[in-house]
């Protein structure tokens, strides 16, 4: 199965089951890829999250519901997952900017979020610098913390400066920024700033070693100011190098961005030709 198709099959697997209690886990089996890769991706070519996706969807046809039908209100809450008056309210009034209560008596304008559809359309002539790349497992050191899908995008460069902000750097300068999402269905990931691990040093105090898998990995080089540079080949990735890729298929739930040192730069990492790399792990198809 295609990147494209196993992204549309998962939509569908959604909406078929929008009233259930969806999980993650399962959504992403539809892709046949990990939750990680599936949550990463979908995020890249929808704009939203998956969770953001269905709460939309959930609250349009709570919406429909209020208009269309006589049903109770709390009866509407709990069939779209709300397990109180109170939170179903809250939700909805942030969502169509009216309360439930507005709409029945009132009859305030709604909104509706429409379920998404995949199009394909002529796009591309893109080049992408990458090479396949066989490599032993090998050994990171670094900080660690867990974050949520909702909100890594915001709270993932947070944690970067805080990490030289209190000191850590002189310990660890942020060679890699590795995803791992070592626990399948979870709504959260690990992520780890980190560098080649030095057997012959201690690890201080706050800090961990963590062994990645021997892999195949596709590596992307990246181009140019960060983030820009390597938001821009991580869409690129998701939206035109995955569904066109006909030999290899992603294979495990760990995504590394390795950086170069930005003292070779005059411009560290803002610079226009500031180098980086994004490396996923593969498999024949």
């Amino acid at each position: 199965m295609g990147w494209i198709e196993g992204i549309g099959d998962a939509i569908r697997y959604i909406e078929e089951n929008i009233t259930e209690d969806l999980t993650v886990e399962e959504i992403a089996k539809r892709a046949m890829v990990s939750p990680f890769y599936f949550q990463k991706g979908f995020a890249m070519l929808c704009g939203f999250t998956v969770a953001e996706y269905i709460r939309r969807r959930r609250l349009t046809l709570a919406g429909s519901e209020l208009v269309s039908t006589d049903a109770k209100i709390i009866d509407i809450a709990l069939k779209y997952g709300y397990d109180s008056p109170d939170s179903f309210t809250k939700a909805f009034t942030r969502f169509h900017g009216v309360t439930p209560t507005a709409v029945r008596k009132d009859g305030a304008m709604i909104r509706s979020f429409a379920p998404l559809k995949i199009k394909f359309s002529l796009e591309g002539g893109y080049i992408m610098d990458y090479k396949i790349v066989e490599k032993e497992s090998f050994t990171v050191m670094g900080v660690s913390k867990t974050f949520s899908y909702d909100d890594a995008k915001t709270k993932i460069p947070q944690f970067w400066t805080e990490h030289y902000q209190t000191g850590k750097g002189k310990f660890v300068c942020g060679m890699y920024g590795v995803c791992m999402e070592e626990s399948k269905g979870s709504d959260t990931f690990e992520y780890l700033i980190a560098d080649d691990y030095n057997p012959s040093k201690e690890v201080p105090d706050g800090f961990i070693t963590k062994v990645i898998p021997k892999h195949t990995w596709a590596v992307f080089a990246c181009k140019g100011p960060m983030p820009k540079a390597l938001q821009e080949v991580n869409e690129k990735i998701y939206s035109e190098w995955l569904p066109n890729c006909r030999d290899y298929e992603i294979a495990a739930g760990y995504n590394i961005e390795r950086y170069t040192n930005v003292a070779d730069y005059p411009k560290g990492n803002e610079d226009e030709n500031y180098y980086s790399e994004i490396w996923i792990p593969i498999r024949n198809k």
